[in-house]
């Protein structure tokens, strides 16, 4: 399940960014967030709403504990398109939460804000996420040759899409 996020979920946010094996493929260096940074984060998602740039919600649990952080980032409203993100704790791994929160992403995406495509990146040495991306029905649509730099290494990207009729709803 997903809902907006609260800043009940500061401790758990703040937990995965200072998660080494959470965050080791990820291009932002979230290990020197504060817990201001997260609180300010929280709120700035709060405020969200059907116009905003970027939505960001919380990936819960039956007992409502946040779990992770699902978003569509750079919505594009003029071309109908935006950017996918996900990330877990480790706690949250291998239980299936981020499976169901991405279909509940998608249909927002495709019905609520009239999504025609929603799009990702991820390293290709992230073999889970690589997996996960496909088993949620993205396409692969290429590869960026030493696209990031992350943490003094370049990294190839694979780029991924989903089309709103590809996405049974």
């Amino acid at each position: 399940m997903i809902r907006r996020l609260e800043m009940k979920d500061l401790p758990h946010m703040y937990e995965w960014m200072h998660d080494e094996e959470v965050t080791r493929n990820l291009q932002a260096d979230f290990a020197g967030f504060t817990r201001d940074d997260v609180s300010d984060f929280i709120k700035n998602a709060m405020e969200q709403n059907e116009n905003s740039e970027n939505v960001h919600f919380a990936i819960i649990d039956e007992n409502d504990e946040y779990m992770g952080t699902i978003s569509l980032k750079n919505i594009n409203r003029k071309d109908k398109n935006a950017e996918y993100a996900i990330v877990t704790r480790r706690k949250a791994h291998g239980k299936g939460y981020a499976g169901e929160a991405t279909r509940n992403i998608l249909k927002l995406g495709f019905n609520t804000y009239g999504l025609e495509k929603i799009y990702l990146y991820v390293v290709t040495e992230n073999i889970a996420a690589n997996k996960f991306y496909k088993k949620c029905g993205f396409k692969e649509e290429g590869v960026f040759r030493k696209h990031l730099l992350i943490r003094g290494s370049f990294h190839d990207i694979r780029w991924y899409s989903v089309l709103k009729e590809e996405f049974d709803i």
